[in-house]
């Protein structure tokens, strides 16, 4: 794939993969999750197979869902879970590699069906996973799995919380973490980067806050020339202002009807089969365009609407400019199958519609993965999901394509501790792994005995990371709030004052230039 930035994170995944390793790669908004997966796809020889919790991540993704691929019921449990007859278990018994993309909306108990089905059907009956590597790609930070009350209290009485990382196949199970830092959708504006970053693991200050509530316009309307999205917390609300948005365009409205063909679940559609369109109607294109003329997630205009079957049926103005003619597009639906002991795919069901949404507004869910350059966020009566506030704000691409209908309240702004819990926890025990705490010591004694600085990263309980530059004075048993640990005091470059840090929670340290 020609263009892709192999950058550090990007070949630490990629070497994890390919080494065969079980891999959970993460990282926060716009850092390239999605390209990852598909530049592996592209370039692997490995006998792989993609699913996604859902029909529209499973459909971004080029693979199935979940259920879709075991071939479960919605209501599958692990006590349900069967081996399969040996001409269909000929397929997972070749299986080298599975990828679930979106895992944070993963639920614990479907993890452990996966694993369970695997151990009867996969290539190593028995062993975890049935000898098949695992690799999760997906922000804990953003959507959380989807349970109803009652599914939830289940849930608890089963899993200490509904995330994948919480199911019983994973509980001593070698995994590694990756997570990829570098950020493409905020770089030009490390500000609003470093305000999301606070967001992301509910760690706002007040300045913060404010900088974000001096975008709050309660009576924005956007100017006619330019392309804003409202990003809504329903579906319903976003609806409404489609509907609302286009009955204000003069000129005829012309409908659309979608084509299914084959096996093509309601659930995969990413256009409604009935999609009535106007000249005027602000849009987002929901497909690649193989001449490159626009991405998954281009917002445009329609300049021209054009009735006739057998040819293009707009014409668009895209967000970037220039002119586009858009066509009804086909989406394919695949399903592996063995052929001798190559895994292949086979079309299983096409959806014909023209590859457009309404895009005045979409919901927060439709929006993750998208970059919306100008974006309105309107919260209704507020979050209702952890990490919801953070996928809304990190579709923009800088703080002046921002405003808010109303200002964001502090309890707006939630992020589940157990999600941040299992992340600092999995971060200390692999910094523990990689250099032991007396090791740290030895450092740290011989830094002081030598005058020299360290260079160390630092990670609070709260999930904050930092790389700073100190000065040790000294190391041994500290106290602090009533419990000891074993610290160094130092001069902390970053502060500028003298701190105390916990040898645990320092996941790298070496030598700093003075």
């Amino acid at each position: 794939m020609a263009g892709i930035e192999l950058n550090e994170g990007f070949r630490r995944a990629l070497a994890a993969i390919e080494a065969g390793r079980h891999v959970f790669v993460t990282g926060r908004a716009g850092t390239g999750k999605s390209t990852l997966l598909r530049y592996f796809r592209a370039t692997t020889r490995r006998r792989v197979a993609v699913v996604a919790p859902t029909g529209v991540a499973a459909l971004n993704a080029g693979g199935q869902t979940i259920h879709s691929f075991f071939g479960w019921r919605p209501d599958i449990t692990p006590a349900r879970v069967r081996r399969v007859g040996e001409e269909k278990g000929r397929l997972y018994r070749a299986l080298e590699a599975i990828v679930v993309d979106e895992v944070s909306m993963v639920r614990a108990d479907l993890l452990d069906c996966v694993d369970r089905f695997l151990r009867l059907n996969g290539p190593s009956p028995g062993e975890p996973f049935g000898g098949v590597q695992m690799v999760f790609i997906g922000d804990l930070y953003q959507l959380p799995p989807v349970a109803t009350a009652l599914e939830e209290r289940a849930l608890s009485a089963l899993y200490p919380t509904p995330y994948f990382f919480s199911a019983r196949c994973l509980q001593g199970l070698d995994y590694e973490l990756v997570e990829l830092e570098k950020a493409y959708r905020q770089q030009q504006d490390p500000q609003f980067l470093e305000v999301l970053d606070a967001v992301r693991n509910g760690t706002v200050s007040e300045g913060q806050l404010a900088l974000l509530n001096g975008r709050c316009r309660p009576d924005f309307e956007p100017p006619p020339h330019e392309l804003w999205v409202h990003l809504c917390a329903t579906n319903a609300q976003a609806e409404a202002i489609n509907r609302r948005q286009l009955a204000r365009l003069r000129g005829r409205a012309y409908t659309f009807v979608g084509r299914i063909e084959g096996r093509f679940e309601r659930e995969y559609l990413p256009v409604p089969v009935e999609l009535a369109l106007k000249a005027g109607a602000q849009v987002m294109l929901v497909s690649n365009d193989p001449l490159g003329r626009w991405v998954n997630g281009t917002l445009g205009r329609v300049r021209e609407v054009w009735p006739d079957p057998g040819g293009p049926a707009a014409l668009v103005e895209p967000y970037e400019g220039g002119e586009v003619e858009v066509a009804p597009h086909t989406w394919e639906l695949y399903e592996l199958y063995l052929e001798g002991e190559e895994l292949r795919s086979r079309v299983v069901g096409r959806y014909t519609q023209m590859p457009l949404i309404l895009a005045w507004a979409v919901t927060i869910h439709k929006a993750q993965g998208k970059t919306l350059p100008r974006v309105v966020v309107d919260l209704g009566r507020g979050a209702f999901a952890p990490g919801q506030v953070y996928v809304a704000l990190s579709r923009a691409t800088c703080l002046q394509g921002l405003v808010l209908k109303r200002p964001i309240d502090r309890r707006h702004i939630w992020c589940d501790r157990r999600v941040v819990r299992f992340l600092t926890e999995f971060r200390y025990r692999r910094s523990e792994e990689a250099l032991p705490l007396a090791r740290k010591r030895e450092l740290v004694e011989a830094a002081i005995r030598e005058g020299r600085p360290l260079r160390i990263v630092y990670l609070k309980p709260d999930d904050q990371r930092s790389c700073r530059v100190v000065w040790p004075k000294e190391v041994g048993e500290m106290e602090h709030g009533g419990r000891t640990f074993l610290g160094m005091r130092a001069y902390c470059s970053l502060r500028g004052e003298e701190r105390t840090f916990r040898l645990d929670r320092i996941l790298e340290m070496g030598p700093a230039e003075p």
